[in-house]
């Protein structure tokens, strides 16, 4: 079963899908201004905002005949909770590791 968290991560795995997540935090968006920060055209970014919709990691409202484009805070809380379950094995595995640092230049 693939949770959204999981979804989230496959979404920015693609370096253009990235790139278009990573230029909204600061305000809405265009398509077309996005393509152009980008480098692609805007049919490509749409393609990639519906996967990035699909994701929870965007949103879109309509503000006349553009689509304003958002990050949407519920596909990152799913991927953070996503990630936060292997946290503690992964801390234990650090600890195990410098643990056994230690002893070995303790020899």
């Amino acid at each position: 079963m693939v949770t959204n968290g999981a979804r989230a991560l496959e979404a920015l795995a693609d370096p253009t899908r990235r790139a278009i997540f990573e230029s909204l935090p600061t305000a809405p968006l265009s398509v077309g201004q996005l393509a152009t920060i980008v480098g692609v055209s805007s049919s490509a970014v749409s393609q990639h905002l519906r996967v990035l919709h699909e994701a929870r990691l965007v949103m879109m409202r309509k503000d006349g005949n553009r689509r304003l484009c958002s990050l949407d805070p519920r596909g990152l809380g799913d991927a953070r909770d996503y990630l936060e379950q292997f946290w503690p094995s992964a801390l234990a595995a650090y600890a195990a590791a410098l643990s056994t640092a230690r002893a070995e230049e303790g020899l």
